[in-house]
């Protein structure tokens, strides 16, 4: 059968299924999905420390405040810039980073850039009048822009950096939460803002011996260049007498192998499953690029996006690149009016095959030797795995200083000199971890790194135990005047694009807690009736596809070979990805309705 879009073509779905299947088996190994707890492991916590920002000693904090946000990220600069535009002034935002920027405060790394197209992916561009400089910008200029933001609404005068949260507590006699930190602060406060992002815990894998290592050591989160000299966008000038191993060949370790490899003797990069890496076309942004923009253009552009995401017609694709030609055709693959079910499932494998296919030959066009490019062929449907879009590593692995290490069931072990794979020891003088962090599936409680104590005595880990338990994916009953910021597997919906889910969230929670400052309300409380009608909603529309999700390759997406484990309760408004457009109709409505609807609300009272 020819596969739509690709001439001549011919699609064998039990020779595909059983390469995958295979090449699937080859990683379905005991063990291979453990990570270190790096709350309590003494030894390797420290990956986890500061290298950016000198730490400063100060006093414990203890005052009232009417906010608190957890998080500097772009969730909670939104965040703390509505509230700002809302008139609420006592904010403070409370990070274990020494400055602005979550991800893009630690993910320093050379080469790292986003791999979103800017102009969606960096907020509030209009109302900077900025134009970022490239089509995928640096992380350096990512970071900056969400500084300025926090400078415009002075959201860093109050902020408690180098500082994590330890518990939080409710106390209805105060209504107020008092959330309390690792530098001996208690902060009382009547509204809490839980905006850590989706993708916030370092992962670092366990493999024996790694305490062993004689050489040095550290995670792309915290990139040491102390030891590799050079900065983000400058060779790393310290390496030249160094042979180095990198972990890992997901996003973060693609983008920093071209610099590694022009600089370091000679590179070691270790891969258990090799990421599909479609076309970046990074470029300058066309200096006529920001002449003819109406008001509103960012919205709408962000729009147009996430309705090709979801499979929503538009008259033009307006981003246009690998996410829109690839991604969007495979989660919202076309079908005829007539056509079954099986048809469908079918037409979506051979789309699938395709696109893989495409990837598999530019592995071929890029690298010169064909046995290196046979062990770089991602092997499994596109859906399996987070797809990754790169310019210039697939040629970088062709210089004579770079080998490609390929064990899909990982690494045997580390000694005193090196990883071991297959019984063969590479010597090295560095190990750079690459290997990302916790998927977007991990709970909200494990997520947000501190104990939450609602109502009676329970904390939201009891309460959600089984799975999420919310009104529209940001508040939950039992922990009054909490707000979580919506993300991946919470009951509100999945973007591509997180800021424009950053963005809604930021607005609602603003303008809602505005609503409530207006209204004279004390504390509200998520009615009983309001959270079982939208969490039956989410279960309602749950399409379980954990039968098609364990034949892929072990991945964050699949909860690493265990989708059977994904509980219902993790589903999405809508089904699916989630409804993007319905999801964001009914906050608004909600907002405009001006009702407080489902919320159970005790009145401040009147002064004596």
């Amino acid at each position: 059968m020819t596969v739509p879009g690709s001439a001549g073509m011919h699609f064998d779905p039990e020779s595909v299924h059983a390469k995958y299947l295979a090449e699937r088996d080859k990683r379905l190994v005991a063990g291979r999905a453990d990570i270190r707890d790096l709350d309590r492991d003494q030894m390797f916590g420290r990956y986890r420390d500061d290298p950016f920002t000198p730490f400063a000693e100060r006093r414990p904090v203890a005052d009232q405040v009417d906010v608190v946000i957890v998080g500097g990220g772009i969730a909670g600069v939104l965040a703390g810039a509505e509230l700002r535009q809302h008139g609420i002034e006592r904010i403070r935002i409370v990070d274990q980073a020494g400055g602005i920027g979550g991800t893009w405060y630690w993910n320093r790394y050379p080469g790292v850039m986003c791999d979103v197209e800017s102009y969606i992916y960096i907020p509030r561009l209009e109302e900077f009048g900025y134009i970022p400089t490239r089509r995928y910008a640096s992380g350096e200029e990512i970071r900056g822009h969400l500084e300025r933001i926090a400078e415009k609404y002075r959201l860093g005068d109050d902020a408690l950096f180098h500082t994590g949260v330890t518990r939080a507590e409710w106390h209805d006699d105060e209504a107020n939460w008092h959330v309390h930190t690792d530098r001996g602060d208690d902060i009382s406060c009547r509204w809490y803002v839980l905006a850590t992002g989706s993708l916030n815990l370092m992962k670092l894998p366990c493999i024996p011996g790694m305490e062993d290592f004689a050489g040095h050591s550290f995670h792309t989160a915290r990139w040491d260049y102390e030891y590799t000299g050079g900065a983000m966008a400058e060779p790393l000038d310290k390496l030249g007498d160094k042979t180095v191993a990198l972990l890992g060949t997901g996003a973060s370790s693609i983008q920093c192998v071209p610099p590694l490899v022009e600089s370091a003797e000679h590179v070691y990069v270790f891969q258990r499953t090799p990421s599909a890496i479609g076309v970046r076309g990074n470029r300058p942004t066309d200096i006529a690029f920001g002449t003819d923009l109406a008001p509103g253009w960012q919205k709408a552009r962000m729009d147009n996006f996430q309705a090709l995401m979801i499979g929503r017609p538009v008259e033009r694709d307006e981003v246009d690149d690998g996410w829109t030609h690839h991604y969007a055709a495979v989660n919202s693959p076309p079908h005829e009016k007539g056509m079954t079910r099986k048809e469908m499932v079918r037409r979506a494998e051979e789309i699938d095959y395709a696109i893989m296919e495409e990837h598999r030959r530019r592995v071929e066009e890029l690298v010169a030797d064909p046995a290196l490019a046979e062990a770089l062929k991602p092997y499994y449907r596109y859906i399996c795995k987070r797809p990754c879009f790169h310019d210039e590593y697939l040629p970088a692995l062709n210089a004579p200083n770079v080998t490609l290490v390929d064990c899909p069931g990982g690494i045997e072990k580390i000694t005193e000199k090196g990883p071991v794979v297959d019984g063969q020891e590479y010597e090295v003088d560095c190990i750079i971890y690459g290997t990302g962090f916790e998927g977007e599936r991990t709970p909200l409680a494990r997520r947000i790194g501190h104990e939450i104590i609602g109502r009676g005595g329970v904390t939201l880990a009891e309460r959600w135990a089984e799975g999420p338990r919310t009104l529209f994916g940001i508040m939950s009953r039992g922990f009054p005047n909490l707000f979580a910021m919506p993300a991946p597997s919470q009951q509100a919906v999945v973007t591509v694009n997180y800021t424009q889910l950053a963005v809604l969230g930021a607005e609602f929670v603003g303008a809602t807690i505005a609503q409530l400052e207006r209204a004279g309300v004390e504390a509200f409380e998520v009615g009983t009736r309001a959270e079982d009608a939208w969490v039956q909603q989410i279960l309602d529309t749950y399409t379980d596809i954990s039968r098609v999700m364990s034949a892929c390759t072990p991945s964050r997406i699949n909860n690493e070979g265990h989708p059977e484990a994904i509980s219902p309760l993790a589903g999405n408004y809508g089904g699916g990805f989630g409804d993007w457009f319905a999801f964001r109709q009914v906050l608004e409505t909600w907002l405009s309705d001006g009702g407080l609807d489902g919320l159970e609300l005790v009145m401040c009272s009147p002064a004596p």
